[in-house]
């Protein structure tokens, strides 16, 4: 054990402290001396209260304090020195700060111990706080689904039962073997249907109907038959195994898988009415506008790729960054498009008819594309040419980097997490298995209801460590414990 100097603190008169005003603290094996008048600046704390009693009764020490060693006059608290220095900030400057390298969750837990609110925790740390509460949500989250994906709900019966079944069949490519075998095949059918759709397309793999018109070859629409048959079965299972329907339909991945079936059916109710209404011109638009929708499926490669999801993730936490690339680039686009407009008008041959039509020139050189079908003629336009193409660099930088630094971190801690809520599930095995081992024998002969139950008990039960972190609640006696 180890200390430090004993420091000495003024009174509240200005006269230097004495003895029988010092109080001495081991947190954790490093020794403090504190003044009792610092201490009583906030009343409600262990720290005041230790300080009052110690000056009386002796007797009610051990609800406050782990030991006392009388020859010594030494307090002993068996608590995180480091977080301990982040507590006794409240003494001198009325707020806490919580140090780098302290878990929030766990620093709250020593607050709670030391009796503090956490009114006195500043707010730059109360948003480091909220954070880690919502990572230990997600955890959580992650752990029940793991949890109800392996072992299911024991009191799922019938069609409840087979319900659940075929949504971890056709939503969980981890769950079984005939999962995964199902979400390879669909993988394989949205990538066939995607190059059929782009073949289809080549004029010399093209046939001509009785009229002349070109249209797709017979054996590439058999396939893109095959291809909607499958999409449609696959989507009318998940919606019908799906725990919440609305919830469903309403997602935006299911939206893209009814866009890339969707056309399918109503060009072909279309062509059932018959030719007097495809000849109509409107009726042809439309149906070359919901052919044009079939690429929508490519989008469902999303539902097997974790980086696509991953990416998708990050760019909806972007929205701010580009929206200030879309308004750096709007107000480029037009300052230099009007300059361009301006600069240009003396020159006979103007490519600049009008402002709006100088937008399109002013994007492909901000972008750096520069197809060349418009372009400045003049000495001016052409320092201005030079210029926006500058700023244009410019804008697009900006924000560039704190989107690729949005996606880092949100990958970061999707893999954090998917770690922390594995390491969590064996855990909870672990303590389920020593827990099994010390049962005795008519307890092991149970029904499966009631084991299942035990499991769940064992593996919530709480821990001896007071900054041991709660992830679960029982579902059954719906009280917080941990696991």
């Amino acid at each position: 054990m180890w200390g430090i100097p004993r420091t000495r603190y003024a009174d509240c008169n200005g006269s230097e402290a004495s003895e029988e005003t010092e109080i001495v603290l081991n947190i954790g094996g490093v020794k403090q001396v504190f003044c009792g008048d610092v201490l009583n600046r906030f009343p409600e704390t262990r720290l005041a209260e230790l300080w009052n009693i110690s000056k009386g009764c002796l007797e009610d020490l051990s609800s406050l304090c782990d030991d006392y060693d009388s020859g010594k006059g030494e307090f002993y608290f068996d608590r995180d020195p480091d977080a301990f220095k982040c507590i006794i900030e409240l003494y001198y400057y009325g707020e806490i700060h919580i140090k780098r390298g302290i878990c929030p969750i766990c620093f709250v837990k020593e607050m709670e111990f030391w009796k503090i609110d956490l009114y006195f925790l500043d707010d730059c740390c109360k948003g480091d706080l909220q954070e880690a509460e919502d990572e230990l949500a997600e955890i959580a989250e992650k752990v029940q689904t793991i949890l109800v994906d392996r072992e299911g709900d024991p009191s799922a019966r019938g069609w409840q039962c087979f319900q659940m079944c075929l949504w971890k069949l056709m939503e969980k490519p981890e769950s079984s073997l005939s999962a995964r075998v199902i979400a390879i095949v669909s993988f394989l059918f949205i990538l066939v249907s995607s190059v059929v759709m782009c073949v289809g397309t080549i004029p010399d793999l093209q046939v001509e109907d009785a009229e002349g018109n070109h249209m797709e070859h017979p054996i590439l629409e058999a396939i893109e038959t095959a291809c909607i048959g499958w999409f449609t079965v696959e989507y009318l299972l998940r919606l019908i195994s799906s725990p919440n329907k609305v919830k469903f339909v309403l997602s935006f991945m299911n939206i893209i898988d009814f866009m890339a079936i969707m056309p399918f059916y109503v060009v072909l109710t279309l062509t059932s009415l018959g030719t007097a209404m495809m000849e109509l011109a409107n009726v042809q638009q439309a149906v070359q506008a919901l052919r044009i929708m079939r690429i929508a499926r490519i989008f469902k490669l999303a539902r097997h790729s974790s980086g696509l999801q991953t990416l998708t993730s990050a760019l909806k936490s972007s929205f701010s960054e580009l929206g200030m690339l879309l308004m750096y680039m709007g107000v480029g686009v037009f300052l230099f498009s009007a300059l361009a407009y301006t600069l240009e008008q003396s020159h006979p041959e103007t490519m600049f008819t009008s402002i709006p039509q100088s937008f399109w020139w002013a994007v492909i050189t901000m972008t750096t594309v520069g197809y060349g079908d418009i372009y400045p003629k003049t000495t001016l336009g052409r320092c201005n040419a030079a210029v926006s193409f500058l700023c244009g660099v410019i804008a697009i930088a900006l924000p560039i980097h704190p989107i690729i630094n949005n996606f880092v971190i949100f990958y970061n801690k999707q893999q954090v997490l998917e770690t922390a809520a594995k390491h969590e599930i064996e855990l909870m095995a672990l303590r389920s298995s020593e827990a099994g081992a010390e049962e005795s024998g008519p307890q092991i002969q149970r029904r499966s209801a009631g084991v299942a139950a035990g499991v769940w008990d064992n593996a919530m039960r709480s821990c001896h460590s007071d900054t041991y972190i709660p992830l679960l609640k029982d579902p059954r006696a719906g009280c917080n414990n941990v696991t």
